[in-house]
């Protein structure tokens, strides 16, 4: 398996399907990627070089796109700064709801949760 930026990335796929293992790196980036390093789109990752592998990390350097931790850590700090000012969305995240508008009356058991029974008591 060959390592990139510090993800292994699987090798018996081609190039711009290996990328998308990167977290950050969607399909449309991987294939400009691949592009703009002037490799085969068709090449296998375990065919590829030490060379190859360091111009593909290069065209993620010069392009100034966030990858794995810094991409993760940049995330989680926009949540946290929506919570720490109590905006709708923030509190939205932290209750664990749907936070794009969806609605919750009927639906939104992915981001809810299993349902929750309540017990009826004595009648």
């Amino acid at each position: 398996m060959p390592r990139l930026l510090g993800v292994d990335i699987p090798g018996n796929k081609k190039i711009p399907y290996a990328l998308r293992y990167i977290y950050g790196i969607g399909p449309t980036l991987a294939d400009r990627l691949v592009k703009d390093a002037g490799l085969d789109p068709d090449v296998r990752a375990h065919e590829l070089n030490e060379e190859q592998l360091n111009k593909i990390s290069e065209a993620i350097v010069s392009e100034g796109i966030l990858v794995e931790g810094d991409l993760r850590r940049e995330v989680s700090a926009n949540l946290k700064r929506l919570q720490a000012i109590q905006s709708y969305r923030g509190i939205r995240h932290r209750r664990g709801l749907p936070v794009r508008g969806q609605r919750t009356q009927c639906n939104a058991r992915t981001r809810k949760g299993r349902r929750k029974t309540i017990s009826q008591g004595k009648k």
